[in-house]
């Protein structure tokens, strides 16, 4: 029997992933319907907000190690891992389709005086914002992401009115043209008007807290919502940092937050999750969460990691100012593939998109039989 108290709670982070499945039946599971294999479990037993012991347990002993716990600690195991392993279905966005079984690119596009990265870019110029985005779609990225607020810190929120105003013709152009759109917003208004002009997702990084009828808009029309953690009240992007173990946290807070979404009328597979790097996190947190960032697929949506120029990586590499940030927004994007995030969120679109190039084409000759 294990010594695993029937109170505790388990989490179930893919690990050990191998190059290729031939020959391993029965000895490896498949990620998400993706191009990546792993062969053992990271067991998180936690209880009373204590982690216990380090687990690994292998693919191939899980039908014993299920078999020691509880009735309900089964039956909760064995939903997590059917998520794991299920295959994330496509997002039909209008007469585009986003495929999931690999890592897809997302490129920012804000429409602002005051982003962190690149604001002032493009406000005021609707048609040079759409040709930065007909250039980053052009360069292979999936989705373009319009925003007209900044979520940095010390931001100032911005009327509906003038972020509508922002947007909407920027996603009106590239939308026309046949490219995939989210709108980046917390405002139920700017929801409706921008799914009006031809977005076909909602980005929010207040995960529909911010707005009381965003749940009910985002229901009502049935696209995909990508929805994103951060500790605070809805209005509260950077709250500080409180965490005694921020990957539990933020998977346990996703998943309630997934609960409440389905619950108002959102089908749980157009859920999108995002652990919200930098959204009132410490440097510590912001690495645990990427590290741990497998775990997530046990809540059964895609994962989106926003990091790209993030503060992490000037905290990490002498203070290197934002638009010096690019080897190591292109490490995390290396990363994110290879725990299986479906959606990359970043502001370096044809680098981005060479280096999953490269990273497809290792997995692709992984995946070719030996001869």
């Amino acid at each position: 029997m294990t010594d695993i108290s029937p109170s505790s709670s388990l989490y179930f982070r893919p690990t050990a992933f191998v190059d290729a499945p031939f020959d391993l039946d029965g000895k490896v599971l498949r990620l998400a319907g993706g191009l990546l294999w792993f062969s053992a479990f990271d067991v998180i037993v936690v209880d009373g907000g204590e982690r216990g012991a380090p687990r690994l347990v292998t693919v191939k002993a899980l039908d014993d190690f299920l078999a020691t716990l509880s009735d309900e600690q089964a039956a909760a195991a064995r939903v997590t891992i059917s998520r794991i392993s299920d295959v994330r279905a496509p997002f039909q966005l209008g007469e585009r389709i986003l495929r999931l079984d690999e890592p897809r690119i997302a490129g920012i596009l804000n429409i602002t005086p005051d982003s962190f990265s690149d604001g002032g870019r493009h406000s005021d110029d609707p048609q040079g914002a759409a040709d930065a985005g007909f250039a980053m779609s052009a360069h292979g990225a999936a989705l373009i992401d319009v925003g007209g607020e900044s979520t940095r810190p010390g931001s100032a929120d911005v009327w509906e009115g003038d972020e509508i105003e922002r947007v909407v013709p920027v996603i009106e152009r590239l939308a026309a043209s046949g490219v995939a759109v989210s709108v980046d917003t917390r405002k139920a208004a700017v929801m409706e008007a921008s799914l009006a002009a031809g977005a076909t997702i909602v980005n929010d990084v207040s995960a529909l807290r911010f707005d009381d009828r965003a749940l009910e808009i985002v229901a009502k029309a049935g696209c995909p919502v990508i929805i994103m953690h951060h500790a605070g009240k809805a209005h509260e992007l950077h709250a500080a940092p409180n965490y005694r173990d921020p990957l539990i946290e933020v998977y346990d807070w996703l998943e309630a937050r997934i609960g409440e979404l389905v619950e108002g009328g959102v089908a749980r597979d157009k859920i999108i999750v995002d652990p919200g790097i930098g959204f009132g996190k410490a440097l510590q947190h912001n690495l645990s969460l990427i590290n741990g960032l497998s775990l997530l697929h046990g809540l059964g949506c895609p994962i989106m990691l926003g990091a790209s120029r993030k503060r992490l990586i000037g905290a990490l590499s002498n203070e290197a100012a934002a638009e010096d940030r690019l080897g190591g927004s292109l490490s995390l994007v290396t990363l994110a593939a290879a725990q299986g995030v479906q959606l990359i969120r970043v502001h370096d679109v044809p680098e981005s998109v060479q280096a999953l190039h490269v990273w497809r084409g290792l997995r692709d000759a992984a995946l070719v039989p030996a001869h």
